[in-house]
């Protein structure tokens, strides 16, 4: 049976799952590689990623009226579900239609100098996304500017925890604010080994 989910993680562990020797940002070392841009700039694979995590904010947050996180890993994540929730907007009116915003890794230099580009609205109630999530690092960088900027963290998503650590430290750094994560890696792991059994 296909779903938006099984086809998700299908396209994950095809394009963006690698067994090997790997270094993370993070420093660890790691037998296995995830590189959730392959499958989040390829077409189907945005498409089902906008749909899931758009999915997640009307399960848990639905007063939510953005969506961001740290450029670039969160990029297409971003632009995706705000357009799927667009989409959705239309043959559902009662559901949110969330905008976009991405956080800089530094303060621009010129012209207005800011950090967030896309949404900003004070007060405004926001989702934190990112495409893997290993100890957090960038995840919790995207939610301190976000707070910085005068917008409500809510909820906090990601597509694929390494589970390494990185929920702790992002529920640490926003309490009030659910994580949620669509696939760990085991799931990746294992939908990649069961494909290869396939071939």
């Amino acid at each position: 049976m296909s779903d938006n989910r099984t086809d998700l993680l299908n396209l994950i562990a095809t394009h963006s799952f690698r067994l090997g020797d790997f270094t993370l940002a993070s420093g660890q070392k790691s037998d296995y590689y995830i590189d959730c841009r392959t499958t989040t700039l390829h077409a189907e694979g945005g498409r089902l990623s906008g749909l899931l995590l758009y999915d997640l904010i009307r399960q848990h947050f639905p007063q939510a009226e953005a969506v961001g996180g740290l450029t670039m890993g969160a990029d297409p994540v971003v632009s995706n579900t705000a357009s799927a929730s667009a989409w959705h907007h239309l043959h559902h009116k009662h559901d949110p239609v969330v905008h976009g915003f991405l956080v800089r890794k530094a303060e621009k230099t010129h012209g207005t100098g800011r950090r967030l580009e896309g949404f900003h609205k004070l007060g405004a109630h926001v989702v934190i996304v990112d495409d893997v999530c290993t100890t957090g690092g960038s995840t919790i960088t995207a939610i301190e500017a976000t707070k910085e900027s005068g917008m409500n963290v809510i909820g906090v998503l990601c597509l694929v925890d390494r589970e390494q650590g990185g929920r702790a430290n992002i529920e640490a750094a926003a309490p009030h604010a659910p994580f949620y994560s669509v696939f760990t890696a085991n799931d990746v792991r294992a939908a990649h080994v069961a494909l290869k059994d396939v071939k």
